[in-house]
């Protein structure tokens, strides 16, 4: 027994020894491997070899941005018309055919049918109508690479030609603005529109931001995330904005005049993701329907997270708000978050089972995309 303490004893020393030993050697490392200042030319680039990683150097100019967090409609038009799935189409002799399976592909882009450009759903439909016959060519675009494929399509009892094709055109939703520079540029939701089904990124040929007015605020629940309901005003008169990219960062174009006048805040320094601190933060939102800061708390800091939509989480500590929205909501995608007088991220997402937290994105990355 006094052998088993003395072994015991033995091993703890040598842990502590390990401990001790491990503690002392990175503190000199830090000291004498790592320097206090880096400095490099305006134009250089430079990687900084630390031993356990190598970090890149590299000299920007620091943005200025006027935070938003008023909320827009958005249509966003698709690169021709997206490609849901495939089904079976029955005959005009009675029997079953699945035409496009293993040709076309869910997440392809259809461009055309035998040389006729095509925009919509209606336009899909009409051109397969108007062709008359069972050979289409079609012209997709499936990733990155534009293809033609060619199937038959099938004659039903009604005399109509199909396809077998499930499709969806235009998105239309409300999100939040996030940001707009001098020049009018902006950036919102801090995520890219995805298709529901699929959910991947969508292409898209442009869009615009519209005038919208909440309605309605559903709170969240454990389980069940809440949502915005609101009106947006498809019309010329009302449009807001134009949207150039949709992005895993988010959605880009420009503002109109109006916006950028009832966004009349002075701009705000965009804070390096190195610069967050866990802690005191403010989202800002017109969810209420006068523009406020809400108070959060950074709860963890994900500096190298390969989901660039997830690099902060967060927790709403607002009573207001709590009490308003219950936490995060769908339509809150894109609320400013700030802290220390910066820009430093956007909402991005809520957790389903606590509708307190959520994700954010860093401001540094929104604007890397969006320039």
């Amino acid at each position: 027994m006094n052998r088993l303490k003395i072994y015991r004893a033995c091993l703890y020393a040598a842990l502590l020894f390990s401990m001790l030993l491990m503690f002392f050697y990175v503190r000199w490392y830090l000291r004498t491997q790592i320097p206090d200042v880096v400095q490099v030319g305006m134009e250089d680039e430079q990687t900084l070899d630390l031993g356990l990683k190598e970090v890149s150097v590299r000299v920007v100019e620091r943005k200025r941005v006027i935070p938003g967090g008023i909320p827009i409609g958005i249509y966003l038009e698709t690169e021709g018309v997206y490609v849901v799935g495939t089904s079976e189409v029955e005959a005009e002799d009675g029997l079953s055919y699945e035409p496009a399976y293993q040709i076309v592909q869910t997440g392809d882009y259809i461009l055309a049918i035998n040389g006729r450009k095509i925009h919509d759903k209606d336009e899909l439909i009409a051109c397969v109508q108007a062709n008359r016959c069972d050979i289409m060519i079609l012209k997709l675009l499936r990733g990155s690479e534009v293809i033609q494929v060619r199937l038959n399509a099938v004659r039903t009892k009604e005399e109509d030609y199909k396809l077998g094709i499930w499709v969806k055109d235009d998105i239309q939703g409300i999100g939040t603005l996030t940001f707009i520079t001098d020049d009018q540029r902006f950036g919102a939701l801090g995520h890219g529109i995805t298709d529901t089904d699929t959910g991947e990124l969508l292409e898209t040929s442009g869009g615009s931001l519209y005038d919208t007015n909440i309605l309605e605020i559903i709170k969240g629940e454990k389980g069940t995330p809440g949502e915005i309901s609101g009106m947006i005003t498809y019309s010329d008169r009302h449009v807001r904005g134009t949207i150039q990219k949709n992005t895993s960062a988010g959605i880009f174009g420009f503002v109109d005049q109006k916006t950028r006048r009832e966004l009349d805040g002075e701009p705000l320094e965009v804070a390096f993701k190195q610069e967050i601190r866990r802690g005191q933060a403010y989202i800002r939102s017109s969810v209420s329907g006068e523009l406020k800061s809400y108070g959060i708390q950074i709860q963890e800091i994900r500096l190298n997270e390969d989901d660039v939509n997830k690099g902060m989480v967060f927790q709403v500590t607002d009573p207001e708000l709590l009490e308003l929205t219950g936490g995060v909501i769908q339509g809150m995608s894109g609320s400013p978050i700030l802290q220390d007088g910066k820009l430093i991220g956007a909402v991005t997402h809520v957790f389903v089972n606590d509708p307190t937290r959520g994700y954010g994105i860093f401001a540094e990355t929104m604007i890397s995309v969006g320039e």
